[in-house]
């Protein structure tokens, strides 16, 4: 997997034109998320949001895998077997607490990222694996995908966010069975639960269609699109419309709206700068 080894180098960053790509590079472990993964993707979306010139941000796992999750309180008990997954964990129950509010801060970086998102999820994607899946804007999965919510099963309650984002990508009914319920979805039950938004027997073929059309949009427009829906799922409508406003306001009035405008009338595609 190419891209330039961020921190330990368990996590990847790529930038090729305007989409960037950030790896999870655990190929050996299926890309179970580790402290140092932790700090690594942390770093990774850091670089991705300062890269100049960056339209898309592509989340995909080194290997056969996405990633298979990993219990982040919990995982550094005395039988892990390597010394990476053991430092997960720290020395008393408010180290762990403080560590696993870091490693939340991963999902946040996700949904907050100003430019549009895609997971490329190939092979499996559970547990918080699957949180950072349902984090991004877009979810393309190959046909081999296999998809498990997987907490309970292992006895724990669910972390990186994995209820709050269930319930807003499937809704609550949904949410509640995956779950309670774990099973295996295979890549067209996850469609039709809502959990991805397509399935692509190319996957990387159409990652990267869909990624040059999102790059190939208004980046403020994008931007703002992107704020505008964060915003309707926190504010009354009242409030939301004054955040709105302002935002259609300054897009309507870009460079990039003007250019949209005249490609209309000229029958041919915009070009857009971002100004």
């Amino acid at each position: 997997m190419s891209g330039t080894a961020i921190g330990s180098g368990t996590a990847l960053f790529a930038l090729g034109g305007d989409v960037g790509t950030v790896t999870l590079n655990r190929p050996q472990r299926r890309n179970a998320i580790s402290w140092q993964l932790v700090e690594d993707l942390l770093a990774a979306l850091e670089r991705a949001r300062a890269a100049e010139g960056l339209r898309v941000l592509v989340l995909t796992g080194a290997g056969g895998d996405f990633c298979v999750g990993a219990d982040l309180a919990r995982v550094g008990s005395r039988h892990a077997q390597d010394q990476e997954t053991r430092t997960l964990r720290g020395r008393s129950v408010a180290d762990d607490r403080a560590r696993l509010a870091v490693a939340s801060t991963v999902v946040e970086s996700i949904v907050s990222f100003p430019m549009p998102t895609i997971a490329a999820v190939d092979g499996a994607c559970a547990g918080a694996g699957l949180s950072l899946a349902l984090a991004t804007d877009f979810r393309l999965a190959a046909p081999a995908a296999v998809f498990n919510t997987a907490f309970v099963s292992a006895g724990v309650s669910g972390d990186l966010g994995s209820a709050w984002l269930l319930t807003r990508v499937v809704g609550s009914a949904r949410a509640r069975t995956l779950l309670l319920d774990p099973r295996k979805l295979t890549a067209a039950e996850a469609l039709d639960a809502g959990l991805v938004t397509e399935v692509a027997a190319d996957l990387p073929a159409r990652v990267g269609e869909l990624a040059g059309k999102l790059a190939g949009q208004a980046p403020k427009a994008m931007r703002y699109a992107k704020e505008n829906l964060a915003d309707a799922g926190r504010y009354t409508l009242a409030d939301y419309l004054q955040r709105e406003v302002p935002r259609m306001v300054d897009c309507a009035r870009s460079d990039d709206a003007r250019q949209a405008a005249r490609a209309f009338v000229e029958k041919r595609r915009p070009v857009f700068t971002g100004e």
